[in-house]
């Protein structure tokens, strides 16, 4: 294994050396991942994002259009033909639609490139023409960003770890009692280990539902054609240290060390190692909604998110030497449309207070990092109506069952330690604040010519992700 990691290093390296010295004499290229925890919205974002790039009346926050220097953008191939396209194109169709509806969600890795024609600024400018900008955006489930974390770890640290959390949550009571009850040291048999990795799948999948982030390994909730496979058949057992050869401790084992070589270490090599800039999305109002637990649980999760990124500037000498590294990485809380305008500030600092751990690794090496609040594509309206003597700032959309209603979520705190100390103390509820959620299907769109979707702060997230390349 030392030596297949020092031939993956070795091979990324030469990689690396080759585009770096022919990238001065070439188009600039950025590659943008896109990724998210669990309903975080992720193919909406690329949906809007590439709507907004194309008719781009609705980003005047992105420097380069508001000085009229992006002069075209057009679609072309993905430059890896090994990797599905996204589909933007149905994507955008479910979302204009005259009955609009969400696209599904993102269930395994797939590109697109979007190539901008821009005018260069300054000398330049007045004596070159146009220079094309490729952005290609590499979009994967948040499920295989959190399962990077596994490398470091051993099947031992792994299932210490995994059950320690289980003894913590009610969705994990049921296999926890079968895993006890487990004898790790008797023969493997593969129907029992079938069944314990059933059972394990079946705590992943309700801990998702129940708002918790760390839900790894992530390919156990998205199998595609792995599933049934002996390295997504495993599951955490306690430590048996003297369990035998080919007994089921063992074999859980091993499946563990083949699914981080033969799962996870692709991933890392193919895709996520070639990534310069990143976009992380949360659905953060849905934490705070499931409680301080789920809070606490994302806080912890987007510190470990941190430590998957090699995190740092991409100087000329870097490049050759190390690598590629992120230079940039964004951390959005979506689903801003949910709240009143008025309550947007504090989502953002609620936010940018869970990334504090991971915000201070990567400004100590280097990296760009910056919380923001937006909505991909605007689902809702803001109204006021009456309450209790006075006036409440809400927003109005029409739900999933097709019914329009007016929705509060609650009293965001100014301070976002009113939050976050509770939850890292293992508060079970709020005390003082009753926090909703509601799920909103996307409205009917007008769009008028040179219009995208509409959104919140899109704009933004795009002017700090690229815009300084254009």
């Amino acid at each position: 294994m030392v030596i297949g990691s020092l031939a993956d290093n070795l091979t990324r390296g030469v990689e690396n050396v080759a585009s770096t010295l022919a990238s001065p004499f070439t188009d600039t290229t950025i590659r943008l991942g896109v990724t998210g925890l669990a309903r975080a919205g992720k193919t909406v974002f690329i949906t809007s994002l590439v709507a907004n790039l194309m008719d781009r009346a609705r980003m005047g926050q992105l420097l380069a259009e508001a000085e009229g220097r992006i002069v075209a953008a057009y679609l072309q191939p993905q430059p890896d033909d090994t990797l599905p396209r996204f589909d933007y194109e149905e994507h955008l169709a479910a979302l204009t639609s005259t009955s609009p509806h969400w696209p599904d969600s993102t269930r395994a890795v797939s590109e697109l490139r979007l190539s901008l024609k821009v005018q260069p600024t300054g000398i330049l400018g007045g004596i070159q023409g146009p220079r094309t900008v490729h952005l290609d955006i590499v979009d994967y489930p948040g499920e295989w960003l959190l399962d990077l974390a596994l490398l470091d770890k051993t099947y031992v640290e792994w299932s210490q770890e995994t059950l320690a959390r289980l003894s913590e949550r009610p969705e994990g009571t049921e296999f926890l009692a079968l895993a006890n009850a487990e004898d790790g040291t008797a023969d493997l048999a593969e129907p029992r280990a079938r069944a314990l990795a059933d059972a394990f799948t079946d705590y992943l999948n309700a801990a998702r539902k129940a708002g918790f982030s760390d839900c790894t390994p992530g390919r156990f909730l998205l199998p595609g054609d792995l599933a049934g496979s002996p390295v997504l058949t495993f599951a955490p057992l306690p430590e048996q240290p003297n369990a035998p050869r080919k007994s089921l401790w063992r074999e859980m084992e091993r499946r563990f060390e083949a699914y981080k070589s033969r799962v996870v270490k692709p991933f890392f090599r193919d895709h996520f190692s070639k990534i310069d800039r990143q976009v992380v999305l949360v659905d953060v109002l849905n934490a705070i909604h499931q409680g301080p637990k789920a809070v606490e649980d994302m806080r912890r999760v987007l510190s470990e998110v941190m430590g998957a990124f090699r995190p740092g500037p991409n100087a000329f000498l870097t490049q050759l030497l190390l690598g590629k590294r992120v230079e940039r990485i964004l951390f959005a809380a979506t689903k801003a449309d949910h709240l009143h305008h008025t309550q947007h500030r504090q989502l953002t600092q609620i936010t940018k207070a869970l990334l504090r751990d991971a915000e201070d690794r990567a400004n100590f090496a280097g990296a760009k990092t910056k919380a923001l609040s937006l909505a991909s594509l605007r689902a809702t309206t803001e109204t006021t109506v009456p309450h209790n003597g006075g006036e409440l700032d809400c927003v109005r959309g029409t739900l999933m069952t097709g019914k329009e209603a007016a929705f509060y979520a609650g009293e965001l705190p100014e301070d976002p330690a009113r939050l976050l100390a509770p939850a890292r103390q293992g508060a079970e509820a709020w005390l003082d604040g009753d926090y909703g959620n509601m799920a909103f299907a996307p409205s009917p769109l007008r769009l008028r010519p040179g219009e995208g979707p509409p959104h919140i702060r899109l704009d933004r997230a795009a002017e700090f992700l690229f815009g300084d390349k254009l």
